[in-house]
């Protein structure tokens, strides 16, 4: 059996919140009330970063402009916010370290807060074998605004991965987690090796006082 490496995406894998950046997205793009919506969106960032974010008010904002376009002008956006902000986030020691893992035989597997219209195309081009995010719900072949199952957010994470390893009959033996966050602190505790990646200051802290790798992924110029 294949040992785990797994990986947060937003400010890990990649040099920017791909969360975020979609909601500053729909605002240049004018697709939501620019006041209203950059507001919002920059005092949920700043909740989730001090640890103390409501997910379920938090995706219920999120989730929202999905509901408004048809699949096919939703991939459309898509597409021009991968090219436009996210390949700018790409950054070569991350991809050297994915390089590391799969070169070592390892199974990929992003594990991310955002739900999966933002990131499941950024787990594609980033090159990983599979990715958990927050799973927005679908009726009829349209979004509707509100969450399937469990969010993919601090313990949830745990819930889901513990899911997905029942169902892919895979064990935590030998597993990595790579994070910045504090949020992660619940599956950075349960597996094997926990690495700490540019870390925020509360999981420095915690990354020290466990004698915790801690590194970064920061392209230098």
């Amino acid at each position: 059996m294949k040992k785990l490496a797994i990986f947060d995406l937003d400010n890990t894998l990649l040099n920017g919140d791909s969360d975020h950046a979609w909601g500053e997205f729909l605002v240049n793009q004018q697709c939501v009330d620019a006041t209203y919506y950059e507001s919002r969106n920059d005092q949920f960032y700043q909740d989730y970063k001090d640890g103390c974010l409501d997910i379920n008010q938090y995706l219920e904002f999120a989730l929202e402009p999905l509901t408004r376009y048809s699949n096919q002008r939703l991939a459309s956006m898509h597409q021009q916010f991968l090219e436009d902000v996210v390949r700018p986030m790409q950054q070569v020691k991350a991809a050297a370290l994915l390089d590391k893992h799969r070169s070592q035989g390892h199974f990929l597997l992003i594990i991310t807060a955002t739900n999966s219209f933002v990131t499941k195309p950024i787990a594609t081009l980033l090159g990983v074998d599979a990715i958990l995010a927050t799973e927005p719900e679908i009726i009829d072949n349209q979004y509707t605004g509100k969450v399937s199952g469990t969010p993919c957010f601090q313990d949830g994470k745990v819930t889901r991965l513990n899911q997905w390893l029942d169902e892919n009959n895979y064990s935590l033996d030998g597993s990595y987690f790579y994070s910045d966050s504090i949020n992660d602190l619940p599956l950075l505790e349960l597996v094997e090796t926990a690495v700490a990646v540019d870390p925020d200051e509360k999981l420095t802290s915690i990354a020290q006082q466990r004698d915790w790798p801690i590194i970064s992924l920061r392209n230098t110029l």
